[in-house]
């Protein structure tokens, strides 16, 4: 397994922890409960992010642009929702 794989994965679990944390958060029976939630997803968020900005800068995750005349068709779609 080399870097780029490595961060890959680091990266795909790091959105699943985003997600749990998120449901968990949602889902939290009392105020208390939310907030440890919400510390744990805003600390996976900023590890997310710090790993998306290391891949980026070695050029290992390059988003696509999306096409203009598909945002439009977007746009349109929720603008009429």
């Amino acid at each position: 397994m080399d870097d780029r794989n490595l961060m890959e994965n680091l990266l795909m679990l790091e959105k699943g922890a985003c997600d749990l944390y998120t449901h968990g958060t949602v889902e939290s029976a009392t105020p208390e409960v939310t907030q440890q939630f919400k510390n744990a997803l805003n600390d996976s968020l900023c590890m997310q992010g710090d790993i998306f900005k290391k891949m980026q800068a070695k050029g290992w995750y390059a988003p696509e642009q999306a096409e203009a005349s598909k945002l439009g068709t977007v746009k349109q779609k929720f603008a009429t929702a």
